[in-house]
């Protein structure tokens, strides 16, 4: 299904505001749904009676007729769905599409679900979605639940309207009858009603109740359709997806320009990631500093000139080597259990916090790589864009400068040229009319062929026009002419002075020689 291809607005509605757009819909394509209606219910409605007839049973044929409606909703329902996307479809073609449409899911409509209230909602699902059997109950339970209540008050109010209609239609049998038989012809028909109702009566109330449905039918299902296209832009957001697609579609023309901003700025959008770079660097080297200082304590005790063997054993031959490195000897010495515990929690959080500078500085450096990365990606592609715009110059730069653009081509000036004829047309019309155009007077001969067609309608139409009479009043007394021929010959005579009178499009030679011989014989002018 291609939503683009709608013909209606869509946006969420109340029900409302649903069953009104369904309602328009039926009636921009009156003549395909109340015909189709009309043809599919028609010869069942001829076949049922003419059965009620001969059995005496029309209480019969009124409820086969009842029963069958879903079966005449089918084409209409056919129409609109085509003619929402753009595709009119006429009244047989509706019938024949109805052999192969929607055969799967239709039948139970026609058995337990005719008397389901939200058929005019439901019917769309089964005959338009082509679901699987086990997907349709949880298909119509889903596009319900929010229009079942606008669905049933649908149906409800459809049925009160055929029932006004019918009424109506039997209270305007006594509307026609005299006052001073009033009475006489109530008692009338009661008894007739009450005891012994004739054929023609019973078939008159269901011919009644027939024009009735075929009249609120397609308002009822127009309705239905519109209920279901609003559940569905209501659960798949068409509305927005339509809307997404327009805003691509505008954005196109646009695209090439977009792209060449957007590489225009990311090379400055890249400038926090030098920053970004500096302060990494400023925190690496306060890093380094704590390392150093933390590593200057140890040294500090060994490298002061106190401790040297010079200072202590003086300038004697001593094994300080020796004396420093043997013998050795193990101090042990006893703390409380809790110092010894938070030692070892301090030496874990200094092994973590090691870590976890470890981690941050990998991944400073990785960032620090793709952001790098990604700037030389983006100079070059801007060199690149810079390249295919010097190349392309030749092509863009004179539309740039405006020496490009197409200049509107000026109005050809309309000469408007004095229409002059005799008072007494001459009785060789086109003879004179041919010579008019050899003067190079084009529409005084096309204005006294116009004139002399006037004459000739008003002889053969019995109507007298006046002086000053328009085209379309000509055209209005051509049509009581009886000749078909005659008829459309005056309209083309008419269409063709009209081109040449105010749009200042003059035929050409041949087809105006074509058009007087054409009168000449129809009319009967003299040669």
């Amino acid at each position: 299904m291609r939503i683009d291809h709608l013909d209606v607005v869509l946006r969420a509605r109340s029900g409302w505001e649903a069953m009104e757009l369904g309602s328009a819909l039926s009636r921009r394509h009156a003549r395909a749904v109340w015909g189709s209606w009309l043809l599919a219910s028609a010869p069942l409605f001829v076949v049922f009676n003419a059965l009620g007839w001969w059995l005496d049973a029309f209480g019969w044929a009124w409820l086969a007729m009842w029963w069958c409606k879903p079966l005449f909703e089918r084409a209409p329902l056919y129409v609109l769905s085509r003619g929402i996307f753009g595709e009119p479809v006429g009244t047989l073609a509706a019938l024949r599409a109805q052999r192969s449409w929607g055969n799967a899911g239709f039948w139970g409509y026609l058995g337990w679900r005719r008397f389901s209230v939200l058929r005019s909602l439901c019917l769309p699902v089964n005959l338009l979605e082509g679901n699987a059997p086990a997907q349709r109950g949880a298909r119509r339970r889903a596009v319900a639940a929010g229009a079942a209540g606008a669905a049933a008050v649908l149906t409800v109010a459809c049925m009160a309207f055929e029932a006004v209609l019918v009424s109506g239609a039997i209270g305007a049998v006594f509307m026609f009858m005299p006052l001073e038989l009033m009475s006489e012809s109530w008692r009338a028909a009661w008894d007739m009603i009450g005891q012994d109702t004739p054929a023609w009566a019973r078939a008159g109330f269901n011919l009644a109740c027939w024009l009735a449905s075929v009249l609120i039918g397609p308002f009822y299902v127009g309705a239905g359709f519109g209920l279901y296209l609003n559940r569905r832009t209501q659960m798949e957001a068409w509305d927005v997806e339509i809307a997404l697609r327009r805003l691509r579609e505008r954005l196109l023309p646009a695209a090439s320009t977009l792209a060449l901003l957007l590489c225009l700025a990311l090379p400055l959008a890249s400038a926090p990631v030098h920053a970004q770079d500096a302060q990494t660097a400023a925190e690496q080297a306060d890093d380094a500093g704590e390392d150093e200082d933390s590593a200057e304590e140890p040294a500090t005790a060994a490298n002061d000139p106190a401790n040297a063997p010079a200072m202590i054993f003086g300038a004697a031959p001593v094994d300080t080597a020796g004396f420093l490195q043997r013998p050795t000897r193990q101090v042990t010495r006893w703390k409380p259990i809790e110092q010894a515990e938070e030692k070892k929690k301090e030496d874990k959080q200094l092994q973590r916090d090691t870590n976890s500078k470890g981690e941050r500085k990998a991944r400073k450096d990785g960032i620090a790589w793709l952001a790098r990365l990604a700037e030389w990606g983006l100079w070059g592609l801007l060199g690149v864009l810079l390249l295919v715009l010097l190349l392309t110059a030749r092509l863009w730069l004179p539309w740039l400068r405006g020496s490009g653009r197409r200049k509107a081509e000026a109005a050809p000036q309309v000469v408007e040229e004095p229409v002059e004829l005799p008072v007494v047309l001459p009785p060789d019309v086109a003879t004179q009319a041919g010579l008019l155009w050899d003067q190079g007077r084009p529409r005084q001969a096309l204005a006294l062929l116009y004139r002399a067609s006037v004459r000739t309608v008003g002889e053969r139409s019995g109507i007298a026009l006046p002086p000053g009479a328009t085209e379309a009043q000509c055209l209005r007394a051509s049509r009581r002419m009886p000749d078909a021929t005659d008829r459309d010959l005056f309209a083309r005579i008419v269409r063709m002075w009209q081109y040449a009178a105010y749009g200042g499009r003059l035929p050409s030679r041949a087809d105006f020689d074509a058009l007087a011989d054409t009168l000449r014989r129809q009319y009967r002018w003299l040669a």
